[in-house]
This record gives structure tokens, C-alpha cells and sequence, in this order.
């Protein structure tokens, strides 16, 4: 199998990522958005016939449909969702906040309020893969943070209809309304509202390029929570790490598609070659061998290094979207990793742990955008607003300062609301 090798030599500029340009499709997409905010459901279903070869009379899926999924995916996948849901809902509920006050001693008051959204969208991809478990992240963290309607979308098969166990997960978290819907279409659905689909305040969730581009284009109509990129991994390990179970790891993120990242940075040749070699044998039988083999030729890389700190400050430049961290003391590693959306320590913490069942949230930052933005998390779906109370003693205290700097920019009606205030004061 075709992968980069790298004998770093401190110089080279060997992880710069492609940047997939979505200039190309903001023409169409933003036709798209400019159908349905004009024409509404009837566009939408236009486009869901074009794209998802599905016929619709009604998109919103029913009470009977969603007990029939349920029913259909049986006992024991029901069990897994509920216990992901206990482990995500106990994780998120550790981020909560209560609003802040803070009385001054003349009476006056500051503070900062925490305000639930009133209506979120959650978009639920289709095509390679289906994904209950991102029904989980992006619905639970909204349910803790107080949101009082949740609106999911995801595009229909052929035949109309969801698969059952995206159903059943959003069954399980409580998900208010859920449509047949997806692409750019299903964005501008939610952005815009319809006759049947309600304008929601955030759209949350991953999607194809087209969902990319819709999400940036009606950034500002409503608010998003970030524009994803394709999924990649890093993996830092010396000479003590498990080459099977590395090797393993790298692929658990090469199979999402061919434009996954896999990289490994270890400060031991023996361990690279032996990872190599895993990787050949792994894929072999890998069901989605293709993509892997994809992935793995475009965006696959075993880097040499000559030191841990290199390879530190290498991981750092890339800012993955997962790492993890397989050393013989991996936590002394942590407080140096400054950028990364996700930190799994040690060999018994495998990415795949995140993404389902640990608690924490899988949607991450991605293509080096964990140098500034967060996972995922109840903040996501709280809006904040600043609280102030002033008497007339603060006023007396502080206006004349307010006065002058409000001159000092020109602005002499602000000055005036608060001369006119002493004034009164002095009478």
C-alpha cells in the first residue's frame, strides 16, 4: 500500500493539508437556498425528488414511523443507545453554568445571563454511512443546555423513508420534530422555515459538501456550529506502543472517506515499519478497503522523528482533529498539547471509545481548526447576555469619565444621556 514516509528532518512542511475550495459550489447551492426561501416545501420536495430519488407527500416523519424503527432495531440496540445516552448526558452535565451577579457596594450590578436557544436544527447525514451516533452528540448537548425544541433532518432513501436506527437514536433523545430532508435544501429548510418546517436559531451536525457550503452561506441568518472538513487522526507513539492496535486506530479513520487524515508521528522506525505492515494486513480484510486505500494514498503519513519534543511540536502545527497519545508515560505528554479537538491517552483509549460510548463529544474541529475552535458542547447552545443595574450613586461616581470618553469619540448624544442625569442630580 501507497503511504508517505517522512525521516523528518525539521525542516519540511510535510503535514499542509489540501484545502478542499468550495467556491465552486456556492452558485449552485445558493440557487438552492434562494428556491426554497422563495418557494418553501414545494422546492424542497423538488430537490429531495433530484437528489434523493424520493417521492414525497408529507416530510415529517410520524409517531408510527418512529415506533415502527424502534421496534425494528430490537431490544439490544435500544440498550446501547440508552447506555451512550447516560454516559453523554452525565459528561455534558458537568458543563452547566448558572447565570452570574455581582452586587458593587453603591448598589449597582453586573452580570451575565444563560439563555437557552428556543429552537436548534440538527443535521443527520446519509450516504456512506449512517450515523446514529451523531443523532446522540449533536441532540443530547442541546437537551442539557435546556433547548426547548430540537428539529432533526436527514436525507430519505430511495423508498422515502430513514434508516430505523437513526429513528430509534433520536427516539432515545427525545428529538421533537424529524424530517426527510437533506443537502443544501434541508439547510435553507431550516435557515429560512417553510410551510412545515420551522426556522430554527443553530444548525449543528456534519454533512457533504453541499451541507458545508449551505451552513456558510446562511452563517449570519441563523447561527451554525462550524464548517467540517473531512476526519483525520494523529497518532504520537514511541517504541512501547502496540503497532496492531496503532495501526488499527489509523484505519478507524481512513474508512470514513478517501479524504481522511491518518498520520503517525513516533520517535521509533522499528515501530513504523511494523505499522506499515499492520496496515497492509488490516486493510486486506477491511470491508471498506477501498476508501481506506484512498484515504491512506492521499492523506496517510508515517513520520519519523528524532525526538518526542519534535514530534510534540509537530502534532501542535496540525492541530488534529483526534489524537491520541500512545508512550510509555502519556499523560506527562497532555499539558503540552495545546492544539487538538480530542486528547485519547494511552493504549486502551482508542478513538472509536470517543466517538460512541465514552461521554465525550465526537463532533471536533477539523483541517487545523483546533488551534481556535472547541468540540462540541452545551456552550454551543446557550446564548449569553450581559446584565446591568446602575443607582444614582454609580452614575454620580462614574459619569463624568463616561462623559469625557464619549466625547473623545464624537459621540455627544452618549454624553448628553448622562450630563442631563448629573445635572438632575445637582438640582
Amino acid at each position: 500500500m501507497r503511504m508517505n514516509w517522512v525521516r523528518y528532518a525539521g525542516q519540511e512542511d510535510i503535514l499542509h493539508r489540501t484545502k478542499l475550495d468550495s467556491g465552486d459550489y456556492d452558485a449552485v447551492v445558493g440557487e438552492i437556498l434562494r428556491q426554497v426561501r422563495e418557494r418553501g416545501d414545494e422546492a424542497v420536495a423538488e430537490y429531495t425528488e433530484r437528489f434523493d430519488h424520493a417521492v414525497l407527500t408529507k416530510t415529517r416523519v410520524s409517531q408510527e414511523e418512529i415506533d415502527e424503527a424502534v421496534d425494528s432495531v430490537g431490544e439490544g440496540f435500544m440498550n446501547i443507545l440508552k447506555r451512550a445516552k447516560e454516559r453523554i448526558t452525565a459528561y455534558h452535565e458537568m458543563q452547566k453554568r448558572q447565570s452570574m451577579i455581582c452586587q458593587e457596594q453603591d448598589g449597582s450590578m453586573t452580570g451575565l445571563l444563560f439563555r437557552p436557544l428556543q429552537r436548534v436544527g440538527v443535521y443527520v447525514p446519509g450516504g456512506k454511512a449512517l450515523y446514529p451516533s451523531s443523532v446522540l452528540m449533536n441532540v443530547l448537548p442541546a437537551k442539557v443546555a435546556g433547548v426547548p425544541e430540537v428539529v432533526m433532518v436527514s436525507p430519505p432513501g430511495p423508498e422515502g423513508k430513514l434508516d430505523p436506527r437513526i429513528l430509534a437514536a433520536a427516539a432515545v433523545c427525545g428529538v421533537d420534530r424529524i424530517y426527510k430532508m437533506g443537502g443544501a435544501q434541508a439547510v435553507a429548510a431550516l435557515s429560512y422555515g417553510t410551510e412545515s418546517v420551522p426556522r430554527v436559531d443553530k444548525i449543528v451536525g456534519p454533512g457533504n459538501i453541499f451541507v458545508a457550503t449551505a451552513k456558510k452561506l446562511v452563517y449570519g441568518e441563523v447561527n451554525v456550529d462550524s464548517i467540517a472538513g473531512p476526519s483525520e487522526i494523529l497518532v504520537l507513539a514511541d517504541e512501547t506502543a502496540n503497532p496492531v492496535y496503532v495501526a488499527a486506530d489509523l484505519l478507524s479513520q481512513a474508512e470514513h472517506d478517501e479524504l481522511a487524515g491518518s498520520v503517525l508521528i513516533t520517535t521509533s522506525q522499528t515501530l513504523a515499519e511494523r505499522v506499515a505492515e499492520e496496515i497492509e494486513k488490516q486493510t486486506a480484510r477491511a470491508p471498506r478497503r477501498e476508501i481506506i486505500e484512498a484515504a491512506l494514498a492521499t492523506r496517510g503519513m508515517l513520520i519519523v522523528v528524532s525526538t518526542l519534543e519534535e514530534g510534540i511540536r509537530l502534532a501542535n502545527e496540525y492541530a488534529p482533529e483526534h489524537m491520541e497519545i500512545c508512550t510509555a508515560e502519556p499523560m506527562s505528554i497532555v499539558p503540552r498539547i495545546h492544539n487538538a479537538g480530542a486528547i485519547f491517552v494511552g493504549s486502551y483509549s482508542p478513538e472509536p471509545m470517543g466517538d460512541y460510548m465514552a461521554g465525550p463529544n465526537h463532533v471536533l474541529p477539523t483541517g487545523g481548526t483546533a488551534r481556535f475552535f472547541s468540540p462540541l458542547n452545551v456552550d454551543d447552545f446557550i446564548k449569553k447576555t450581559s446584565l446591568l443595574y446602575m443607582t444614582r450613586e454609580s452614575v454620580a461616581s462614574l459619569g463624568e469619565d463616561v462623559i469625557a470618553f464619549a466625547e473623545s469619540e464624537g459621540l455627544y448624544a452618549h454624553a448628553n444621556a448622562i450630563r442631563l442625569r448629573l445635572e438632575k442630580e445637582k438640582r
